[in-house]
């Protein structure tokens, strides 16, 4: 028996989150299923995180203990075989059997997609939100760098705990330009439920100049005393990587 890391990629279109329900698909329900086709007799496995319905991964962790006679690769191979097509194991390594995904890790970093475009794209909204008008990439800027630092961000969401701190410390904050469009990457300690999605909803608004930059910092400053009402779809984001102490050598 050993414990096993594995990093999944996902399209969580047809995904209901990704923590397991007992009447709706999940991550964590495909996964399981798969992995008791290999053999795994385990109850439940562990994930760094709880992706929204809709929500993308390119960089979630998983474990599991599993008696397997063979290598990582084998078993990578094996569960990509048994896995549904929006699924994939990218990794698969052998861990110590004190790791946790969700415990250990020391930051998580997501990307949120947006373009600008006044009428549909089937192709592209799929995995990015379209906005129009157009936003002002140097609002863009300015508005995220008040993001950076320690703060608490109450008006951005609520601890995954009841009565948890809302308290985060975020390291970057950046948008990139992306083709036609925009790329919001945020790396943090750790996130509120909803953070991202109300960061990238009232950035929008000071990039269409609908809002003023200092909004962000009387959000964090606490000067304006209500949660953030505007909510970026969930189809934009991408939990896109979770930090240990080993990412250090990469």
């Amino acid at each position: 028996m050993a414990l096993y890391q594995v990093i999944l990629a996902y399209d969580g279109t047809a995904f209901f989150g990704m923590q397991r329900q007992a009447n709706a698909r999940t991550v964590q329900g495909v996964v399981e299923e798969a992995l008791r086709k290999i053999g795994w007799m385990g109850e439940s496995i562990h994930a760094a995180g709880r992706t929204d319905t809709g929500v993308h991964a390119s960089g979630q962790v998983i474990s599991f203990d599993l008696d397997w006679k063979h290598s990582p690769e084998e078993l990578q191979s094996a569960l990509n075989a048994a896995l549904p097509n929006d699924v994939a194991a990218s990794r698969v390594s052998a861990v110590g059997d004190n790791f946790h995904p969700r415990f250990d890790a020391l930051s998580r970093t997501y990307r949120y997609r947006i373009f600008c475009q006044p009428y549909p794209n089937p192709l592209g909204e799929r995995f990015a939100w379209r906005v129009w008008p157009e936003v002002d990439q140097n609002l863009l800027g300015e508005s995220a760098k008040a993001l950076l630092g320690e703060h608490d961000f109450a008006a951005f969401g609520t601890p995954p705990t009841k009565g948890g701190t809302t308290v985060r410390q975020v390291f970057t904050a950046t948008w990139l330009q992306n083709g036609e469009g925009y790329t919001f990457e945020i790396t943090a300690n750790a996130f509120l439920y909803h953070m991202v999605r109300r960061m990238v909803s009232i950035q929008i608004e000071v990039g269409q100049g609908r809002k003023e930059p200092e909004v962000i910092i009387h959000y964090l400053e606490g000067k304006l005393e209500r949660m953030i009402q505007g909510l970026a779809p969930p189809h934009g984001l991408i939990l896109a990587k979770v930090h240990y102490h080993e990412d250090a050598g990469e």
